[in-house]
């Protein structure tokens, strides 16, 4: 058989254009980066105490750390004729 030497077909994208996609990605950042900064501020109205703080920061990783196994171990084991061998858990 003979090798494909066919390139992809994608969209070459001009500079102006990943310059517009990085910008509105740095506007996404800023607001992650906001709504991170003012956690401990919304973790105190929500009625944590000073040293309950660090422990609700590493709540988050660490309940990923734990559930992302588990979730795709019980996706992989999963079976749906429309998605294939993984059916999505959201």
């Amino acid at each position: 058989m003979e090798k494909s030497s066919e390139k992809s077909l994608k969209p070459r994208l001009s500079f102006w254009s990943i310059f517009n996609m990085s910008f509105g990605f740095l506007g996404i950042q800023f607001g992650f980066a906001l709504q991170g900064g003012f956690m401990s501020r919304i973790f105190q109205t929500l009625g944590a105490s000073e040293g309950e703080i660090p422990m609700l920061w590493v709540a988050a990783p660490l309940t990923g750390l734990l559930v992302q196994p588990i979730i795709g171990y019980l996706s992989d084991r999963t079976w749906n004729p429309t998605w294939g061998r993984r059916k999505p858990f959201f």
